[in-house]
């Protein structure tokens, strides 16, 4: 008998802890088994898409607990779908995994690069996917020993960070079944509110120009890395006139081999956002027309691939209701000595805002900067019910995609977060399956805010970028 059988044995015994006690007990006890996942994925950082060992241990972890997994879905070798159950309501939860690349720290409160390792989890992603296979062990558990019907679905999502792995689930129909979908994410902050996001494109622009001597020979060279720089400059003037909450940025991929060689190619990396879809669309046409200019005016030629494109989040308020309850009935997170002087430490090496230690312990109010990211969760919540929320898994004012954040997510705080959002996730699947009517009114919200307007693919007909981080 599983720990959280014995637990609903026991409650209907005495009658005193309901179903919802004995989930978030059956958390407590088997916390340790999670955490030993979260710090395998933590010491072991994969980037998008090549994320083999994380994506194997989870996928193993949900087949032991009996879910009946799927890999190698969508065309992606890390992509997974694991089943538990069978019947109506159909109810999904979204596992990530990857790491970003750069981002080799110690759980260390200073500054403190790994030998050998260029990767790192600086946006937790290694406490969302074991937090989502606890979330989902506990109350396949409960299915189970309760005998309550229903089907629930983890989806291994790989290369969030800008590889679009759940862009290709959603095209390959992984999604037609399901009705609704959770998912967390790991923050600085607990924040049960509606998610909001960016929609994205995600694009390379690769210059060809005419490699010759630098000094010997420079007139007989076409700089690409001209190209580049004058499509880079055109942009930053573009800034000035554009909407306000538009967001424009870039890295230079290739900029030559050496200096006294004129660059044949050269490369840059453009991420382009804004909350509509529409105002997108006329951004990255302008951004598109600034690449040809580009290319014009230093005699080069340019070409473009689009990398990935996102959705904005289509929030649904019925299941954040439900999800927020949960929350606020969880509760945050309470650090221990050793734990509150590592997060004073680690406030010292950046501008905290106004957010102060000891908020880690509260539910939040509404975070408007919450929506200035981008995320494939959007695509799915084009497609199916959805919400999403934070939970703090970092020292409170911790920026993302930060060497602090991967810092504090390798220790006992990320772990304690994780715990808040697995039972949070837990309690919520309870009431989803629990009451059937929840999950119709959120599906008629749903075709509401959608308004008949349906996802339709931004990437075409192209195959997942499996080597967009090699």
């Amino acid at each position: 008998m599983n720990i959280l059988a014995a637990l609903l044995c026991v409650s209907s015994l005495v009658g005193a802890p309901d179903d919802k006690d004995a989930l978030v007990a059956a958390l407590d006890a088997s916390h340790g088994r999670f955490d030993a996942l979260a710090r395998q994925l933590w010491s072991a950082p994969e980037l998008g898409y090549l994320e083999t060992k994380s994506s194997a241990l989870l996928a193993a972890e949900l087949e032991r607990s009996g879910f009946h997994v799927e890999r190698n879905v969508a065309g992606m070798p890390t992509a997974f779908t694991a089943t538990f159950g069978s019947g109506k309501p159909v109810i999904g939860l979204l596992a990530e995994f990857d790491a970003l690349p750069g981002m080799a720290q110690a759980a260390s409160p200073e500054r403190s690069t790994i030998v050998g390792q260029n990767a790192g989890h600086a946006c937790g992603h290694h406490l969302f996917g074991p937090g989502v296979v606890a979330a989902a062990v506990t109350a396949a558990d409960w299915l189970r020993a309760s005998k309550t019907g229903g089907t629930l679905r983890v989806y291994g999502t790989p290369a969030e960070e800008g590889g679009g792995g759940k862009c290709y689930m959603v095209r390959a129909g992984l999604f037609d079944d399901v009705d609704a979908v959770l998912t967390w994410h790991p923050r600085d902050r607990n924040d049960p509110s509606e998610p909001h996001s960016l929609a994205v494109v995600a694009v390379d622009f690769t210059f060809h120009g005419l490699a010759a001597h630098a000094s010997a020979a420079p007139e007989k060279g076409r700089s690409a890395l001209d190209g580049v720089e004058a499509l880079d400059f055109m942009v930053n003037m573009l800034r000035e006139h554009i909407p306000q909450d538009s967001r424009i940025h870039y890295v230079i991929k290739n900029g030559g081999d050496a200096p006294n060689i004129v660059p044949a190619t050269a490369a840059v990396s453009y991420y382009v956002r804004h909350p509509k879809l529409e105002v997108l669309e006329d951004l990255w046409q302008r951004v598109l027309k600034a690449a040809d200019g580009a290319a014009l005016g230093t005699g080069t030629t340019v070409e473009h691939e689009i990398v990935s494109a996102y959705y904005p989040m289509l929030g649904n308020a019925t299941l954040t209701r439900v999800q927020e309850a949960n929350m606020r009935r969880v509760g945050g997170v309470k650090y221990d000595e050793k734990e509150r002087a590592f997060a004073e430490k680690l406030r010292t090496s950046f501008e905290p805002g106004g957010l102060a230690l000891g908020t880690e312990a509260t539910i939040a109010p509404p975070d408007p900067e919450a929506g200035v990211g981008s995320s494939d969760v959007g695509d799915v919540s084009w497609v199916v019910p959805t919400t999403q929320f934070f939970a703090a898994t970092w020292v409170p004012g911790t920026p993302a995609h930060s060497w602090q954040a991967v810092a504090a997510g390798g220790t006992t705080i990320g772990e304690k977060g994780m715990l808040v959002a697995a039972k949070t996730l837990a309690l919520t699947l309870f009431d989803l399956y629990s009451d059937p009517k929840l999950v119709t009114a959120a599906r008629a919200e749903f075709d509401q805010r959608r308004a008949g307007r349906k996802w339709q693919s931004r990437i075409g007909d192209r195959a997942p970028p499996l080597d967009y981080r090699k």
